[in-house]
């Protein structure tokens, strides 16, 4: 990984924040991605203590065409390149459907799936004209699956699943690959809940997660990993 260029959206905290660590270990330069600037500059100070060749920061709203867009030319102006994005900015909300809002459901698709897609978009010329890149997308076991009470979060996975799987027909041959990952049960500050309560202790970490995502991208030129599942042994599938 070392002088590859990482862009990870959702790099304030949790499973972000870990991923940034471990691309950081390995001496990458890594684009911050997320909507807190002071969490953000918090992440790159700890990348920097971890090993990383060089860290930017850029405040942005996934969901806003126009800070992806800003956020795109700032990293090309400083590194020249865009070698891997990892897509992994996401909200939650689990309602039955009758007492789940148009709000609540509109904000969910904005950042987990239009945010993913203008995001893949805006670096996608990069990859392309490279002849090579990576998109990982952080979604969900739940993007092959469904349960009562999550009907909108759960169907913004599988819009992630299925928008990935007719990426990589597109890209594949030009060199760009596509990773999903699909976690299960994971300790984090996700739907507003607290990181580190009792009942999670046996949940997966967000280093986990950060661990698939580095086997992934740390994959030989010629292969490919389509997607991990990846679930704490508590949990059944």
């Amino acid at each position: 990984m070392k002088e590859k260029v990482i862009v990870i959206t959702g790099a304030s905290r949790g499973i972000g924040e870990d991923i940034a660590l471990a691309f950081a270990g390995q001496h990458a330069k890594l684009v911050l991605v997320a909507r807190n600037p002071e969490d953000l500059e918090r992440v790159r100070g700890r990348a920097m203590e971890a090993g990383a060749g060089d860290v930017l920061t850029v405040t942005t709203d996934v969901s806003k065409e126009d800070e992806v867009e800003v956020m795109v030319e700032v990293t090309l102006s400083r590194f020249g390149r865009i070698d891997i994005l990892v897509n992994n900015a996401g909200i939650g909300y689990f309602k039955p459907v009758q007492e789940t809002s148009l709000e609540e459901w509109q904000s969910m698709f904005d950042i987990n799936v239009t945010g993913l897609f203008l995001c893949t978009r805006g670096v996608l010329p990069a990859m392309l004209e490279q002849g090579a890149g990576h998109i990982i997308n952080i979604s969900s076991d739940v993007g092959r699956r469904t349960f009562a009470g999550g009907a909108a979060y759960v169907a913004t996975k599988h819009a992630v699943q299925g928008f990935a799987d007719c990426l990589r027909k597109e890209v594949q041959a030009k060199g760009v690959k596509v990773t999903n990952i699909l976690p299960g049960m994971t300790d984090t500050y996700f739907a507003e809940s607290e990181q580190g309560a009792e009942h999670k202790k046996e949940w997966l970490k967000a280093d986990d997660i950060a661990r698939a995502v580095l086997f992934a991208a740390s994959q030989p030129e010629g292969v490919l990993v389509d997607d991990i599942t990846i679930h704490p042994m508590i949990q059944e599938y």
